[in-house]
């Protein structure tokens, strides 16, 4: 079962130019008998056999490298990330716990507003033994105005399924004028992305790159918008709990 894990793994992240050591392997197959473990007693995913968790989860969580690391995609696993991340609506960890243990120089910090899932997170932190990673319990209207959060993060990224305008107003705030916001989007959304232009610019944001691909092995359409900060969010934002989901900005 380890060496069919190990070469879907290698296949799939091979095919973005990614390579990770067996200790890093031995980390992800970890994750994953925890995901499953933990899936029993909790509703974590629905997906649960193996080369679809390599595929859905893993792989496509690493997909973000590719609107990181710019044109070098033969040098990826040479790269490192020193950056302090993110990972707004983590659900499971993804894509923050794959980032971690892939890039584990850079700082990362797991928000999630269900209390269960945070504990399967710190459970995965200390039996993985990752450092410089962090699960919190909240909501992002919250945390987003509280000055240890507000403007403090390099890279903000989400698989949240939510509109880009209401997750824009979710993460932007958190992320330092210069830094990025990457939202993980499925199918076309070119609708979605020039409907959230205003909402973008009232956030202090703008479109920097788009990435679209089909993530390998799948029929599975994938869309990376990478969005950049150039101004400091207006303490407006974000507005109270529930109001950018109901009314998100124009």
């Amino acid at each position: 079962m380890r060496e069919t894990f190990d070469l879907l793994m290698k296949k799939g992240l091979g095919e973005f130019g990614i390579g990770l050591s067996q200790d890093k392997l031995g980390q992800f197959y970890r994750y994953y008998e925890l995901l499953i473990e933990w899936n029993k007693v909790m509703n974590l995913t629905s997906i649960v056999e193996m080369e679809d968790v390599v595929r859905k989860h893993f792989v496509d969580s690493l997909t973000v490298i590719k609107v990181l690391c710019g044109e070098q995609e033969d040098h990826y696993n040479e790269w490192k990330i020193n950056l302090r991340i993110l990972d707004l609506g983590t659900g499971a960890g993804f894509p923050g716990v794959p980032i971690k243990i892939a890039f584990p120089e850079a700082e990362i910090v797991l928000l999630d507003s269900l209390n269960k899932r945070i504990q399967f997170l710190n459970d995965v932190i200390r039996q993985l033994g990752l450092h410089g990673i962090t699960a919190v319990h909240g909501r992002a209207e919250d945390f987003g105005r509280n000055p240890l959060y507000r403007e403090s993060f390099d890279l903000c990224v989400s698989r949240a399924v939510a509109n880009l305008s209401t997750l824009s107003e979710y993460c932007i705030p958190f992320v330092k004028s210069g830094g990025y916001f990457v939202a993980y989007k499925s199918g076309k959304a070119e609708n979605e992305i020039q409907e959230a232009k205003g909402a973008l610019k009232l956030l202090g944001g703008g479109i920097d790159r788009i990435e679209e691909f089909v993530i390998p092995d799948s029929d599975i359409e994938r869309m990376l918008v990478k969005i950049k900060k150039t101004e400091n969010t207006s303490k407006k934002y974000p507005r109270k709990a529930g109001i950018p989901g109901k009314e998100p900005l124009k």
